[in-house]
């Protein structure tokens, strides 16, 4: 039945708790394209052991993010919901796409350099190559459209240039992706509460610096009471106001208005009352989301009917794509 419908991908790691950088940057806008798309969202676990990952809290996490998609919105009739390693093809993909792709487009790759200097004691050989895995992720199901972030750019730009450098040496197989940026965020990211000139980041060892889709409603209130601003008093955009600015970009994005209208909404008030709305709208948001993950979370026969359900999906629509591979590279097919 999909298909007619261009196919959107994309993957959340289970390797923290998730922020509302990743609610309003991603998940979030998911939920806009299950009617017009085929949607693949997947919670890409084989990314997430680049980093040495405690099994029990691995797989934990792996309920909780697919419950966190479903608690968003993700309707798992209308999209296919799946954990990455349930797909043999992803692992199996990204070993082939790993011999089409070159040691120089890894290498400047900046995540590796940034988990590198947090890992100095595991630079191991996924976290190097994760790039050809994330591009099989995507290339595995013809994928037309790439939910991104503008600091996520650069891992789609080096999938699409593997796909062209298979196609162009084998004719056409991939689909070569494009990016969407969510209209919401403009593609900003969500800064650190603590540093606003940081991303905001869920493995952050600052608790008061992150913001995170399950904290609790005083919390979140809290958290934004605390977060640093200047030492200026006007709710405005501008350079040396990163604080301000940061808060007014999330408040932003949870109610839909406008820089000049936040301003204007806020002319005269202080940063208190301004850090309590923006803390109060985020709490009001994410309220509903926080109260259907905890009823799913609850029922783990649910999740993993889910899971079984998303994995046979996603196999399905796997498997041509590697039977059109394993023809052109020149593995043998054996007939069953």
């Amino acid at each position: 039945m999909f298909n007619d419908k261009k196919v959107v991908f994309s993957g959340v790691q289970p390797s923290g708790n998730l922020t509302i950088g990743n609610y309003l940057g991603a998940i979030r806008n998911f939920s806009a394209f299950s009617e017009e798309y085929h949607c693949y969202y997947c919670v890409v676990d084989e990314h997430a052991i680049t980093v040495r990952q405690v099994p029990a809290d691995l797989r934990r996490r792996t309920y909780e993010t697919l419950a966190l998609y479903i608690a968003c919105g993700l309707d798992p009739e209308k999209n296919t919901l799946f954990v990455q390693s349930h797909v043999p093809a992803h692992a199996e993909l990204g070993w082939i796409l790993d011999c089409y792709t070159m040691f120089g487009e890894l290498s400047r790759m900046t995540q590796f350099k940034d988990k590198s200097a947090k890992n100095a004691d595991n630079i191991n050989a996924g976290l190097f190559t994760y790039p050809a895995l994330m591009a099989a992720d995507i290339l595995l199901y013809q994928t037309e459209l790439v939910p991104v972030g503008v600091d996520q750019k650069q891992h789609l730009e080096i999938a699409r240039d593997i796909a062209e450098r298979f196609n162009g040496i084998y004719g056409e197989t991939f689909v070569v992706p494009e990016p969407y940026i969510p209209p919401t965020t403009g593609g900003a990211k969500i800064m650190s509460l603590a540093e606003p000139t940081k991303k905001m980041s869920k493995s952050d060892e600052n608790e008061n610096a992150v913001v995170r889709i399950l904290d609790s409603r005083d919390t979140i209130i809290r958290k934004f009471k605390r977060a640093v601003t200047d030492s200026g008093s006007e709710i405005r955009c501008g350079e040396g106001k990163e604080g301000i600015t940061n808060l007014i970009g999330i408040y932003s994005c949870f109610t839909g208005k406008t820089t000049e209208e936040i301003e204007r909404e806020f002319d005269g008030k202080g940063y208190g009352d301004f850090k309590l709305a923006v803390g109060e709208t985020c709490a009001d948001a994410l309220t509903p989301v926080r109260e259907e993950f905890d009823r799913l979370i609850a029922d783990k026969a649910y999740l993993e009917s889910v899971m079984v359900q998303g994995a046979e999906a996603a196999y399905k629509s796997a498997r041509k794509t590697m039977s059109k591979v394993r023809r052109k590279i020149g593995f043998i097919e054996l007939k069953k």
